[in-house]
């Protein structure tokens, strides 16, 4: 990894840790930011009746071999990252929010590496 790899991961990190003080609203806000720029990767799991606020219980974005995974059960989160190969989970870890998040941004930058749509859509996320 380069030093301006480094510092796109933390730069990202940042952007991404940046309402972690409230964790309801830090749910919503990443769920809103990853299904905004990655609409074909991230899938959202919200509880509660059409009409009403409906809070995200479950977030999922799948990048390269890893399916990043964040369970909300009333602001209390727990994050996981599942190596996954041919749609098969061969390894799960259980990860402290912060680690999650230097690992889903360090996995966003690579992805972004790959096709001019993923640069974009990154462009966007840091932008928002």
């Amino acid at each position: 990894m380069s030093d301006t790899d480094g510092l796109q991961i933390d730069i990202l990190a940042g952007s991404l840790r940046a309402d972690a003080g409230d964790m309801k609203t830090f749910v919503e806000i990443l769920a809103r930011k990853l299904e905004d720029t990655f609409p074909n990767r991230v899938r959202i799991q919200r509880k509660g009746l059409p009409g009403t606020a409906r809070p995200v219980v479950h977030l999922g974005l799948a990048l390269g071999e890893s399916q990043f995974e964040l369970d909300n059960n009333k602001g209390l989160v727990s994050t996981r990252r599942r190596k996954m190969v041919r749609g098969v989970a061969l390894n799960t870890e259980e990860l402290p929010l912060d680690v999650w998040i230097d690992q889903l941004s360090a996995a966003l930058i690579d992805e972004a590496g790959k096709s001019q749509s993923d640069r974009m859509a990154l462009e966007r996320l840091l932008a928002g």
